[in-house]
C-alpha cells in the first residue's frame, strides 16, 4: 500500500493507495502535495482499496447527498458510521464508501473501470470525507466560483447553471488586478475571528487547482435579472443564504450543528450581499463598486 499526503486550507490529509491506479486518478490534488516527513497531524485518512468485504448490503438508506447534480445515497450502518453509494449524473455507481463516524478513517473501493467514473467516485470521496471529517474546526466547503482582488476573496454562490462562473469571468475579464481562485468548491475557514477563503482541489469543470488563500471580501448570491442591482442581506437572509451552498448532513447532529455553528462565525464577520444581475460587464462594476468600497 502505497501513502501520499496533501495539505487542503491548511489541513493535513493521507490517502492509502492499496487500488492499482488510484495514485493516477488525482492529478487535481498535485499543488497540494507534502512531503511524507512533514510533521503537522493527519485530520483523516482513506484507503483506496480492490473490494470492502464488510459493506452492509441491507443498510438503512436515511438520505440523498446532492454533490454537483448527482445524489449519492447515504446509508447508516450498524456499527453507527456511514456508507455512501457515489454513482454519475447518469447513474452509474462509480463508488462505495465506508466512513466511521466522525470521518477519521474512511475506506473506499472504485465500482467502475470507467477512468472518468473511478475519477469521479475517488473525488466525490475526497470532497465528503474533507467536508465531514473537518466541519467542526470552522471550515467548510462551499459551492461557490471565487475571484480575487486587491489581495481579497469574494466569493460568487447561486444554483448550478446561474452564473457564478460567467460573473467571476466578468470580473477577471473588467476589473483590472482579478484572478480565479477556484470555480466550484472552495474552503472557508474562520481563522482567528477571520473569514478566510482557500482554493481546494475541486473546481468542478474549470481546472482551477490553486493552492492559495486570502480573507474573504465578501459573498454574494447571484440572481438573474433584467437589471443589474445589489443589496446587503440582513444576518438572517445571509445565513438562510448560505446554508444550501455547504456540503452538509443535515440528518447527523453532530455535522449539521458544526456547519451552523461555522456559517454564524461567518455572518458575524463577513458581508454578504444579493446581486440581481444580467451577464454583461456593467454587472460586475456594480458588484465590485458596491462589495469593494470598504477595502
Amino acid at each position: 500500500m502505497t501513502d501520499e499526503r496533501y495539505c487542503i486550507a491548511g489541513h493535513c490529509l493521507r490517502i492509502q493507495f492499496g487500488d492499482s491506479d488510484g495514485q493516477t486518478l488525482l492529478p487535481n490534488f498535485e499543488n497540494f502535495r507534502i512531503a511524507s516527513d512533514d510533521v503537522r497531524r493527519d485530520r483523516f485518512t482513506v484507503s483506496v482499496l480492490p473490494s470492502l468485504n464488510d459493506w452492509e448490503e441491507g443498510a438503512h438508506e436515511i438520505g440523498q447527498f446532492d454533490c454537483g447534480g448527482s445524489n449519492h445515497a447515504v446509508m447508516r450502518r450498524s456499527d453507527d458510521g456511514y456508507q455512501f453509494a457515489i454513482s454519475n449524473p447518469s447513474g452509474v455507481l462509480c463508488a462505495r464508501i465506508i466512513a466511521d463516524p466522525l470521518f477519521r478513517h474512511v475506506r473506499v473501493t472504485l465500482a467502475s473501470p470507467e477512468e472518468s467514473d473511478r475519477r469521479f467516485g475517488l473525488n466525490n470521496c475526497m470532497m465528503l470525507s474533507y467536508s465531514f471529517a473537518l466541519c467542526e474546526e470552522d471550515t467548510l466547503l462551499v459551492h461557490a466560483s471565487v475571484i480575487r482582488n486587491n489581495g481579497r476573496g469574494y466569493l460568487m454562490t447561486a444554483p448550478s447553471g446561474t452564473g457564478k462562473s460567467t460573473h467571476t469571468y466578468l470580473w477577471y475579464k473588467n476589473i483590472p488586478g482579478s484572478d480565479l481562485m477556484n470555480d466550484d468548491n472552495p474552503v472557508i475557514r474562520i481563522v482567528e475571528n477571520t473569514a478566510k477563503v482557500y482554493g481546494s482541489p475541486w473546481s468542478g469543470k474549470t481546472p482551477c487547482y490553486r493552492n492559495i488563500e486570502a480573507p474573504i471580501g465578501a459573498v454574494v448570491r447571484i440572481q438573474r435579472s433584467s437589471e443589474n442591482t445589489i443589496r446587503r442581506l440582513s444576518p438572517i437572509e445571509a445565513f438562510a443564504m448560505m446554508l444550501p451552498s455547504c456540503n452538509n448532513m443535515k440528518w447527523d447532529r453532530r455535522v449539521y450543528t458544526a456547519v451552523c455553528s461555522s456559517l454564524n462565525h461567518l455572518v458575524a464577520t463577513t458581508k454578504l450581499w444579493e446581486l440581481g444581475c444580467r451577464p454583461d460587464r456593467e454587472a460586475a462594476l456594480v458588484c465590485y463598486e458596491a462589495v469593494s468600497k470598504d477595502y
